[in-house]
């Protein structure tokens, strides 16, 4: 959880800060560093940990730099690429890192630009980079299925054996969920035409292909709508008539006495990794004015409680994120709860004077 924890807190800082990070040098500082020091661990003023402008000769090239290099009982294990968070990554960028790659004993490589870390292996060919990452990390937006492959990089849990044993799927099963991902937000004509082909029988003109690629793009959506929902009606062992992703209906009120019985209920209770951020932007928020210690996680089947002194009489804030709509609970001088609808986590921020209110109602 601690790791998660970490994770999260970067992620929120990245999504606060991103649009005033306009150079390579503070993308470095305020974003990969802590990247490097409080997610994967290592001790950032330590040279034998971490290198900066790490620099080796390379055939021709004479003096070149990489950004980082995480080292390991002498070894260089890692080697980091940055570029500023405001440029889209693109393999051109990588051309320092194949260089570096073949001439140290590295065997993770890692482009960056302070939001999304591409992690590369030589599963092609030995000693030499691959031309695609086998893990691609996005603080914007986590796949929580790759946190466990990315701990196995971090100072305490280091094990390059099982990373290089895991690339090879981890690299492919990545590739294959992007492109159907694209598939399913713009189908492919060879995609339309393919199961056109299956449900219709006339001519396929352009006519039919156009109407078509509407209609693929709409089933895809529906299909993975069904398929969540039948996830969720397994998994809380409801009949199949119930409609799980509905959204139920807003501003609702919750008297402090179920909250207090909510609370004390932990049966069956799982933190997702939107759960963790939630709270960091909370605690972020309310850091100004309380120790962040005071402000304390609380999780409960149906929503996670934010709450101060790790006291159940005191709420800040509740996260109602286990539906297709998120809502952000608030509370009143009363401790009444009002439900406000979020699409996103960044717009928590927006609510920053109401939760610093709820918190001088307990002063």
């Amino acid at each position: 959880m601690e790791f998660v924890e970490k994770l999260a807190a970067l992620s929120s800082k990245v999504q606060s800060q991103k649009s005033v990070i306009e150079t390579e040098e503070a993308t470095k500082n305020a974003f990969i560093m802590p990247f490097i020091s409080a997610v994967l661990g290592y001790d950032v003023f330590n040279p034998l940990e971490v290198v900066p402008e790490f620099t080796a000769d390379v055939g021709i090239k004479r003096g070149e730099k990489i950004d980082y290099a995480i080292m390991r009982d002498g070894v260089i294990q890692i080697l980091i690429e940055c570029k500023r968070s405001i440029g889209e990554l693109k393999i051109e960028h990588a051309s320092q890192l194949f260089r570096y790659f073949a001439a140290t004993n590295a065997r993770i490589a890692v482009l960056t630009n302070g939001e999304v870390y591409q992690f590369y292996t030589d599963l092609d060919a030995p000693n030499r980079m691959d031309a695609k990452p086998y893990l691609v990390l996005d603080l914007n937006d986590v796949d929580e299925t790759l946190i466990p492959e990315l701990q196995k990089l971090t100072k305490a849990d280091f094990d390059l054996d099982s990373v290089i044993s895991a690339a090879e799927e981890l690299k492919y099963v990545g590739q294959l969920k992007r492109a159907i991902g694209a598939l399913f937000r713009n189908p492919e004509d060879d995609w339309v035409k393919f199961l056109t082909a299956k449900v219709y029988e006339g001519a396929f003109t352009q006519k039919v292909r156009e109407q078509f690629r509407g209609l693929t793009a709409k089933a895809s959506r529906q299909f993975l709508t069904d398929q969540v929902n039948d996830r969720l009606k397994t998994a809380l062992g409801q009949s199949t008539d119930v409609q799980v992703l509905q959204p139920t209906a807003a501003p609702s009120v919750t008297s402090e006495k179920a909250v207090e019985d909510h609370l004390d209920s932990e049966d069956g209770i799982v933190t997702t990794f939107e759960e963790t951020q939630g709270f960091q932007i909370v605690r972020a928020i309310l850091c100004k004015d309380v120790k962040a210690s005071r402000v304390v996680p609380r999780d409960a089947k149906s929503y996670f409680a934010i709450i101060l002194d790790d006291n159940n009489r005191k709420p800040l804030a509740r996260l109602h994120f286990n539906r297709t709509q998120k809502y952000l609970g608030l509370f009143d001088a009363e401790k009444n709860e009002t439900r406000h609808p979020i699409e996103t986590l960044e717009e928590i921020y927006n609510f920053a004077e109401t939760l610093r209110e709820t918190l001088r109602n307990y002063a």
